[in-house]
């Protein structure tokens, strides 16, 4: 039994490096993204504005809440203060008291495991350990939410932990390994912190002050909508996390422990620019195109999976102007009305949007949701300009320029048409350009791994369709499971991924097969994988 894998060529370029750049920055923020909204509803219903806060607009006022947020005084010194002495006195209520939840959680918390995230990432377990350790000498040596600080110092001491390792490699005596690993692990990570307290932490303050100066310049001079320019071609593109994950969200955290919300949120996460094209296509489009935008306008609004629309843009490049005029349009609105979120909306979901939002009163959901329909509403309505203008051309060139729009979607996530699932898999060969090649099973398959970029959205669906098809087909004891393509350990037996990210999985797992499809909801492949593990369990393989 075969299967087919499609082997892409080698991309290289500027491109691919601020994709794979921004995909290690995005494999350090969402693994943690429950973090964050744990942190966001703390902050939302504790805080004196918050729900049950002092200051409740709704007059919900919950007593317990001020040993919550830290009772012990706004200033630092206090908090340190009392909380000490209630330590000191065994007084274990009063401790938390001054310390509370709020401050300590963004703080700490989430730079921490930011770090040993980026630390797990470049250097396994150890790394992580040891970018930890570095990175509590920054968070110490500034004393304020050391997002940015914590993305490179974690991954930057889980690298020299690995160039350490490599020079007693082999020659440390049987029975001293535990005695060596973890001294040197320590001794290391002391150093770090020391460094980091005195030196990286100053540095790292600075850089995040000039951005913090960047995006307030922007402000000031009412220019932030300008940043849409550079946001919607990138999302388009997939470079969008580099600056999404690596300025956005770190300075939107900071943003919102001082305001409660932060405009820098929504910049990226506006689910009107997609939901206005998707239902420019939905009404203007032709053939394949148009079939499948009321779905897929469903999944990218309430699901926030926003790569779902890349093709369309991509199908009509001109379109990403219309993007960038949304997406403009829904910045302005949020500048001048006041609009922000309290945390990261992940998935850029309507859903997300609104727990994220609420938090800040029901005057600031207002302006969001006024500057989503805004966004919408001038994506729409430009896209449906360029539609119409160019409608007989695309009647009679739709099926190609479509196929090949989804065969450049390097993550397509999501879809639930089946026509367009058919014409990607029959439009893939030819649009792309790529040699179709044939794998054959030569070991049982035991371990099926979906890889994507993030490691959680489209290959979580994917892996869920199959497992669902080989439960069907009565095969209970294979296992599939989703990872980030840098997670990927060379243990599967068969890696699926997108057609463009499999030359990529293949570097990660060399030995294992490789199956490419263009779609992770309706790939006609899963049938072919099926029937082979099907049949190798039949032979007894």
């Amino acid at each position: 039994m075969t299967t087919t894998s499609t082997a892409a060529p080698r991309k290289t370029g500027l491109r691919v490096g601020v994709q794979r750049f921004g995909t290690f920055l995005s494999g350090m923020i969402m693994p943690n993204i429950a973090a964050f909204i744990a942190w966001g509803f703390i902050t939302m219903l504790f805080i004196p504005a918050g729900f049950f806060g002092a200051d409740s607009p709704f007059g919900w006022h919950w007593a317990p809440v001020a040993e919550i947020i830290g009772g012990g005084g706004d200033a630092a010194t206090i908090q340190w203060e009392g909380a000490m002495t209630a330590l000191a006195e065994g007084d274990g209520g009063n401790f938390f008291a001054y310390v509370g939840l709020v401050s300590p959680m963004i703080t700490y918390l989430l730079p921490l495991l930011i770090a040993n995230m980026g630390g797990r990432l470049v250097y396994g377990e150890r790394g992580g350990v040891v970018a930890t350790i570095a990175t509590m000498g920054v968070i110490v040596g500034t004393n304020i939410p050391m997002f940015l600080g914590a993305m490179i110092m974690g991954p930057l001491a889980a690298w020299i932990t690995k160039q350490m390792d490599k020079l007693w490699d082999g020659k440390i005596k049987a029975g001293f390994e535990m005695l060596v690993n973890n001294f040197s692990a320590g001794i290391l990570g002391m150093i770090l912190a020391v460094a980091g307290f005195f030196a990286f932490g100053p540095l790292m303050l600075g850089i995040s002050a000039a951005l913090g100066g960047a995006v307030g310049w922007l402000v000031d001079l009412q220019l932030l909508p300008l940043v849409s320019i550079i946001v919607e071609p990138a999302k388009v593109l997939f470079l969008n996390n580099a600056i999404n994950h690596g300025v956005f969200t770190p300075l939107g955290i900071e943003q919102a422990a001082e305001t409660g919300k932060s405009i820098l949120f929504l910049i990226e996460a506006n689910p009107g620019p997609g939901l206005g094209l998707l239902l420019a296509f939905t009404f203007f489009g032709v053939g394949a195109a148009k079939a499948s935008a009321p779905g897929a306008a469903v999944i990218q609004f309430f699901g926030g999976i926003h790569e779902i629309y890349f093709p369309y843009a991509l199908s009509k490049p001109a379109t990403i102007l219309a993007l960038i005029a949304g997406g403009a349009s829904g910045v302005a609105t949020n500048m001048l009305l006041g609009g922000g979120l309290g945390f990261p909306a992940a998935p850029g979901s309507i859903i997300a949007v609104t727990a994220a939002a609420i938090g800040s009163g029901v005057g600031n959901l207002l302006v969001v949701y006024l500057s989503v329909v805004i966004a919408a509403v001038v994506t729409f309505l430009i896209t449906a300009v360029i539609l119409r203008a160019s409608r007989k051309r695309d009647l009679e060139a739709e099926g190609d320029s479509f196929g090949a729009a989804i065969a450049q979607t390097e993550a397509n996530k999501g879809k639930k048409s089946e026509h367009l699932s058919n014409l990607a898999a029959s439009a893939a060969g030819s649009a792309t350009g790529a040699p179709t090649t044939t794998a054959v099973a030569t070991a049982p398959i035991q371990k099926i791994v979906f890889a994507c970029d993030a490691g959680m959205g489209s290959s979580a669906m994917g892996a869920s369709v199959l497992r669902n098809k080989l439960k069907k087909a009565g095969v209970t004891d294979v296992s599939v499971t989703n990872a980030a393509i840098a997670n990927l350990d060379g243990t599967a037996d068969l890696v699926i991924t997108q057609q463009q990210l499999t030359d990529r999985a293949r570097g990660k797992s060399p030995n294992s097969q490789h199956v490419s499809v263009d779609n992770f909801m309706n790939a006609p492949q899963y049938e072919e994988v099926v029937e082979m593990v099907r049949e190798q369990k039949e032979s007894g393989e």
